[in-house]
C-alpha cells in the first residue's frame, strides 16, 4: 500500500484543480474518486488537516462554478450576437440618418436632413458640396433656437439652376457666440450591408454611398 503525506494530498488535489481550470479537464466524479483514494492512502501518522480539505473542495467547487459561468456567458454572447445581426438585417434597403455621409439627389427632388444644436446658434449657414467637393450652394438660415432644425434643399446652386443628380454633402456652419464649428447634416442613406464588430459589441452599416456609421448612432429609421 502506498502512504502519501498531507503535503503530497494537498499538492495533489491542487493539481487537479488546476488542470480543471486550464486545458486539462477533469470532471466531477474524477476529482472525487481521486480525493476518496488519497484520503485512503494517507500517513496516518501524519493525516491530512480538515481545513486542508476544506480548503480543496472549496477550491475546486470555485474553479467548476467559474468554468460554467464562462460556458453560459460564451453561449449568451453568441446568442446576443446572432439576435444583432437579425435586427441589422432588416434595416438593409431602409434609409438611415447618417450623421457624416452624403445624401443622393434624385431627379424633381430634394434632400432633406436634420441638424442638431444642443445649445442653439446665434448664427447658421447651410452650404452644399458637389462630389468633386465643390460649393454649389450657400444659405443663411439665422438664429436658430436649441433641439433639431429641418434643413431642406431643393437641389437648384446659388444661381438658381437646377443640379444633376448625384450625391452631394450638406454642411452647418454654426455660430454659437463667437465659436464657430462645421458641423455635418444628419441625411438619409440607404442602408447595403450590416456587420458585427465584436472589438464593442455594435453593428456597424454600411451605406450606399460608401461610407458606414454604428448603429447607435443611427437617429432616424425610414422605409
Amino acid at each position: 500500500m502506498t502512504i502519501t503525506t498531507s503535503s503530497s494530498v494537498t499538492a495533489q488535489l491542487s493539481t487537479v484543480a488546476q488542470k480543471k481550470a486550464g486545458t486539462e479537464e477533469m470532471d466531477q466524479q474524477a476529482f472525487l474518486k481521486l480525493f476518496t483514494t488519497q484520503l485512503q492512502n494517507q500517513n496516518p501518522l501524519d493525516p491530512v488537516k480538515n481545513e486542508a480539505f476544506v480548503a480543496q473542495l472549496a477550491q475546486f467547487s470555485q474553479l467548476e462554478a467559474t468554468t460554467k459561468m464562462a460556458d453560459s456567458l460564451a453561449s449568451m454572447s453568441s446568442a446576443m450576437k446572432a439576435d444583432k445581426l437579425m435586427t441589422g438585417a432588416s434595416l438593409i434597403g431602409k434609409k438611415v440618418a447618417s450623421p457624416s455621409g452624403t445624401a443622393e439627389l434624385l431627379d424633381g427632388s430634394n434632400i432633406r436632413g436634420t441638424l442638431n444644436l444642443d445649445k442653439g446658434a446665434s448664427a447658421v449657414t447651410l452650404d452644399v458640396y458637389d462630389a468633386n467637393g465643390s460649393r454649389v450652394f450657400t444659405q443663411s438660415m439665422g438664429r436658430q433656437a436649441p433641439g433639431e432644425v429641418d434643413v431642406v434643399w431643393q437641389g437648384f446652386n446659388s444661381n438658381g439652376e437646377r443640379m444633376p443628380k448625384g450625391r452631394y454633402n450638406v454642411v452647418a456652419t454654426v455660430d454659437v457666440f463667437g465659436s464657430v464649428n462645421k458641423v455635418p447634416i444628419s441625411t438619409p442613406a440607404t442602408v447595403t450591408s450590416v456587420s458585427y464588430v465584436a472589438a464593442n459589441n455594435e453593428l456597424m452599416l454600411e451605406l450606399a454611398d460608401g461610407s458606414t456609421v454604428e448603429l447607435s448612432k443611427v437617429q432616424r429609421i425610414d422605409n
